[in-house]
């Protein structure tokens, strides 16, 4: 079938892909973008459903036009270079540019059984985000709770850096609160690192029914959870002047040390 053309940069699907960069209209629609082939790739098979997506025909290649014929047509618009360049959050977006429908949050926690969870408390930096949840699904940590956490998932910046593991369905919106209820009810260990912490995390058990905390990029963990975990350990520093890490760094090596662990005891055997 002949596909509809936009030629405009004012026509109202553009102009709804712009808008869906700032939350408080991601919020209200209920929509997203996804301008990276990849990224589209992980969140059809994490089944969202398409809204429209605009297709540079002159600019495709075999796999882009593999990608939009398993694309219902009638979702499919096809625009200039130039008018999909207005439409992208990337400075480079390939081909295509997808508008998806969010799914909604999980709010509660009743139905997590995994035996390693990563809590990010008031994370603000959505790079971060990403690259935490692109870790987690990496080193096999079964649910994130993102604790008192104002940014969504679908930010554009925690798509990219998550690589798509911000699709998987095991992401928690959720408070304080209601994670450290959970989390007591069902014995996790909570644990955080923490730079005067006597422990260090080489020598701590991290195989089975954890909670790894991790807090805000400039001050750390609050108050609150810093007095409820179950033990602070601290990641050895060896250099001469760095005395810290990224949060996202932090929680790699933290959760590759869990991984390694449940390696070492045959978990994955």
């Amino acid at each position: 079938m002949p596909f509809e053309t936009i030629t405009s940069f004012q026509n109202p699907k553009i102009k709804l892909a712009q808008k869906l960069r700032d939350k408080p209209t991601r919020d209200r629609e209920k929509l997203f973008v996804v301008d990276d082939r990849r990224d589209l790739v992980r969140a059809l098979a994490c089944h969202f459903a398409v809204h429209f997506v605009l297709f540079d025909p002159d600019h495709a290649d075999s796999d882009d036009k593999i990608l939009i014929g398993g694309i219902d047509p009638h979702l499919i618009f096809h625009v200039s270079a130039e008018v999909l360049a207005k439409a992208s959050y990337r400075e480079n977006p390939g081909s295509i540019v997808a508008v998806l429908h969010q799914k909604p949050p999980h709010t509660t926690l009743q139905n997590i059984s995994a035996p390693h969870l990563l809590g990010l408390v008031d994370l603000r930096k959505p790079g971060n985000i990403g690259a935490l949840l692109r870790t987690a699904d990496a080193a096999d940590f079964g649910a994130i709770l993102l604790i008192d956490t104002v940014l969504d998932i679908y930010n554009p910046n925690i798509i990219r850096s998550s690589t798509g593991a911000c699709f998987l369905d095991n992401i928690y919106a959720v408070d304080s609160q209601q994670a450290l209820t959970f989390l007591r009810e069902r014995h996790y260990t909570i644990m955080a690192g923490h730079p005067d912490a006597t422990t260090h995390l080489f020598e701590t058990d991290l195989s089975n029914n954890i909670v790894l905390i991790l807090g805000t990029e400039d001050t750390g963990l609050n108050a609150t959870w810093q007095t409820n975990c179950d033990q602070l350990v601290k990641i050895p520093m060896m250099g001469h002047l760095a005395d810290s890490l990224n949060v996202s760094v932090s929680g790699a090596v933290m959760m590759y040390e869990a991984l390694r662990q449940r390696l070492h005891h045959g978990f994955f055997d």
